[in-house]
């Protein structure tokens, strides 16, 4: 299934409190079930206006659909291609 970087704007991201990450996680939880198991969340990564998620799905348009049932921001959606770590060297 193929990976995805999704990318949101959100002000402020990186002072969310402990019980904001909760809530949108918990919120964004809720949509990924009704929405089957197709789509999955693997992390998110906060930054300081800004997440980037991972995902897997069989296409954007089930990411963005996510993104409009919970009223979630993107920004864009870029399929992973490939991954590299320090052992891509060697």
């Amino acid at each position: 299934m193929p990976k995805y970087v999704i990318e949101r704007t959100i002000p402020n991201a990186g002072k969310l409190s402990a019980r904001e990450l909760h809530d949108i996680s918990a919120k964004s939880c809720r949509v990924l079930r009704d929405l089957g198991p197709q789509i999955q969340w693997f992390q998110s990564y906060v930054t300081d206006d800004k997440l980037y998620c991972i995902y897997l799905a069989p296409s954007p348009d089930l990411i963005r659909e996510h993104a409009a049932r919970g009223q979630f921001p993107v920004d864009s959606v870029r399929e992973v291609k490939a991954v590299i770590d320090p052992s891509t060297a060697e």
